[in-house]
């Protein structure tokens, strides 16, 4: 059966950003309006920039410590070499994006809705997926360390040379999801979030003694 019988591919999206202007203020504001503006090396650390949008933007160095992005939304946007821990974008819209080579931790994406979107390069550690939507996301070569995508719904969400530590798909819904293409896919609960997604056979024997036991089976030498 070939790869496009098995599972439809993610739409990736497609950015390409205006002449973009620098921007000279200090920092984001609440519910503030950013189109077609270049931030670089901005620190942003415990401002609040929740319900901000930003359309047709590249984010360039931007650190993000605690910073507040509830409900924002991100569209035609690239974000590129983010640093941060703790940063919150609970609820928040991503679309047709790209988060290039972030290094992030505790990053709060719970309620989020994730469409068209490729995650590339970089670590994230202790991503809080739950309740989120994601539709035509790529994961590439990117490194997620205990990412939570508990409730969350995937559909047609790539995984490619990615290293997965510690994952949650604990009462998830997966349609059209390619594991495949993870170099490490380590599951620590939810396995029975499996259903709809598709792995590989090396995959099938690493993870054979946790489909064992969700079926109640004792594997006994």
């Amino acid at each position: 059966m070939t790869r496009s019988a098995t599972v439809k591919r993610a739409k990736r999206p497609t950015v390409k950003l205006p002449a973009l202007v620098p921007f000279r203020g200090a920092g984001w504001e609440p519910d503030g309006d950013y189109d077609g503006v270049e931030f670089t090396d901005l620190d942003c650390s415990g401002q609040d920039g929740g319900g901000a949008h930003f359309l047709d933007c590249r984010l360039s160095g931007v650190t993000l410590n605690e910073t507040r992005l509830t409900r924002a939304r991100i569209v035609d946007t690239v974000l590129s070499g983010a640093r941060g821990v703790g940063t919150d974008l609970a609820e928040a819209t991503l679309r047709d994006a790209e988060v290039v080579d972030a290094r992030l931790g505790g990053v709060q994406l719970h309620g989020a809705n994730l469409e068209r979107v490729v995650v590339r390069g970089g670590k994230i550690d202790y991503l809080n997926l739950r309740q989120a939507r994601l539709k035509d996301v790529v994961f590439e070569s990117v490194v997620l360390v205990e990412p939570d995508f508990g409730g969350a719904t995937l559909e047609r969400v790539e995984f490619h040379d990615c290293v997965l530590k510690g994952v949650d798909f604990g009462g998830a819904q997966l349609r059209d999801v390619d594991l495949r293409g993870a170099d490490q896919l380590e599951i620590t609960r939810g396995v029975e979030g499996l259903r709809g997604a598709v792995i590989s056979p090396s995959q099938l024997l690493d993870l054979a003694w946790l489909f064992a036991g969700e079926l109640g089976v004792r594997v006994e030498g």
